[in-house]
């Protein structure tokens, strides 16, 4: 979301027939986007150029191709805006199909070519995923709003109690993704799952559990669209509130080891840990990808005492029991672990953080003059537990999974060998390349189709060429099956007269 410079278009209302809701106009953002189109190109981002074959050079789509995408993120815009105040389906139809509309062209187009069925058909799903999109997310005006919103999250992500080892990863993800958002300037942001497992300094596999098992059933996070490539993962930020649940909050575990406490005992019949915490996620987020904080060194529970401690300074055990949401025995062993280090040091019943202990983080201390530095840096902490490396290791290996994967797509995709070319005459002449063996009469099926031998049916992607060989169709083809018959019988002709 940009804040914009340019001079705003003429106000100006669509009036829609009025329904059940009383629907009678629109705003003039969709007034303007269905009347004229897309002006300014800000729907047409990616729509007319895609990554080539060795993944660094941009080529051209294909007009059709490209102006499809374009009018398909239209509509979809369209559609968005009618959902949120409240219009329908029919009504949506209604200025889509208005001959004099330039925002619904895409979907006259399709009325044309494939009938008016067809048409009303792409509207109802286009409907449907606005009408989905529009209940779980917010209109935000500008920059300055969208910031807000994002503040106000992590207001509520440091007063969240994340009980549990399990509930901490999720802070540290949930963080991850924060970061991200402050950056795209929004809820809306994209990552993948391997650069948020980098951020937030845990694996994958760990990743993906807290996903399943905390967050999206919380409603913390949505996946909006999985990511393809080199593209990552569209996701969405939420408050943490599901609609019509008012159940507790999800613990480390579904099942408890512990037995419930006996009220004929006396024993505590409340939480251990209070409702609310009070940390600053900003040290968390900017400590969490450390090695000194990986899973078996200091771990999420010294983040959030951390964190807590930076808060608010000199607090006594029992207050970190409940500002960090960590429980009481955990908090007692992470806090003499830490003055191990020389990370906190205690004053009677206080404890408090050592100066300069956040020091090559961003984050500075009151200076004092008792000289007490860290006895070891964080990659000394690191070393003495064992994860010096950890993050490095990581990043290699997810580099390594990007490059195999990358490799895989692209053998997926170029089913046909890099295009050969000789000079004669001052003139290109492409080599046509190889193909298979000419297939058998009996797998001839009507209309160039061919017949799988397995099961006897018509394959989808296979057609037969004018030589009697096959030629694949994949999504991936800018041209018909008669362009690429046509351009094979083309080249052939050509090497076969330049031979």
């Amino acid at each position: 979301m940009t804040d914009t410079t340019h001079q705003p278009l003429p106000q100006r209302h669509i009036p829609l027939a009025r329904g059940p809701v009383g629907l009678s106009q629109l705003p003039p953002a969709a007034a303007d986007l269905i009347l004229l189109g897309d002006l300014t190109g800000r729907y047409a981002a990616g729509s007319y150029s895609r990554l080539g074959s060795d993944r660094r050079s941009v080529v051209l789509r294909a007009d059709r191709q490209g102006a499809a995408e374009h009018g398909h993120r239209i509509t979809a815009a369209v559609a968005c805006h009618v959902a949120r105040v409240g219009g329908t389906v029919d009504q949506l139809a209604q200025l889509l199909l208005h001959p004099e509309h330039e925002g619904g062209r895409h979907a006259r187009n399709i009325a044309l070519r494939s009938g008016q069925p067809r048409a009303l058909d792409y509207i109802r799903r286009v409907w449907a995923s606005a009408s989905d999109a529009i209940s779980s997310t917010r209109a935000l005006g500008s920059r300055h709003e969208a910031y807000e919103v994002l503040a106000a999250l992590r207001d509520r992500i440091e007063t969240t109690p994340w009980r549990g080892e399990r509930g901490r990863t999720a802070l540290r993800v949930l963080r991850a993704h924060l970061n991200f958002a402050e950056i795209a300037g929004g809820p809306l942001h994209h990552a993948s799952e391997r650069q948020t497992a980098e951020e937030a300094g845990v694996s994958r596999t760990t990743l993906r559990i807290v996903y399943e098992t905390v967050l999206r059933p919380r409603g913390w996070i949505r996946r909006l669209r999985v990511g393809h490539g080199r593209e990552g993962s569209t996701w969405y930020l939420g408050d943490g509130t599901i609609p019509g649940h008012r159940g507790p909050a999800l613990l480390s575990r579904f099942q408890s080891t512990q037995f419930p406490p006996d009220p004929a005992l006396e024993e505590w019949t409340t939480p251990e840990t209070a409702t609310t915490a009070d940390i600053d996620s900003t040290v968390l987020g900017q400590l969490m990808g450390h090695d000194a904080f990986a899973h078996h060194a200091l771990g999420s529970a010294a983040l959030l005492i951390i964190s807590a401690l930076h808060q608010h300074p000199h607090q006594t055990a029992a207050e970190l029991v409940g500002t960090s949401s960590v429980s009481r025995a955990t908090t007692y062993r992470t806090l003499q672990r830490l003055a191990d280090h020389g990370l906190v040091q205690h004053t009677g019943e206080t404890w408090t953080l050592a100066p300069r202990a956040l020091e090559g983080f961003g984050i500075r201390l009151p200076d004092t003059d008792n000289g007490h530095t860290p006895a070891q840096g964080w990659d000394k902490v690191a070393e003495q537990h064992g994860t010096w490396g950890i993050a490095a290791r990581r990043k290699a290996l997810h580099t390594a999974e990007r490059a195999a994967y990358q490799e895989a797509l692209d053998r997926f995709a170029e089913h046909r060998r890099r295009a050969v070319v000789i000079v004669r005459d001052g003139r290109q002449v492409l080599v046509p390349m190889p193909r298979p063996d000419e297939i058998p009469p009996t797998w001839h099926a009507p209309d160039g189709r061919v017949l799988d031998p397995v099961t006897g049916r018509p394959a989808a992607d296979w057609r037969v060429a004018t030589d009697g060989r096959l030629i694949l169709i994949t999504p991936s083809d800018q041209r018909s099956y008669d362009e690429l018959a046509a351009a094979h019988a083309e080249a052939l002709s050509e090497w076969e007269s330049a031979a």
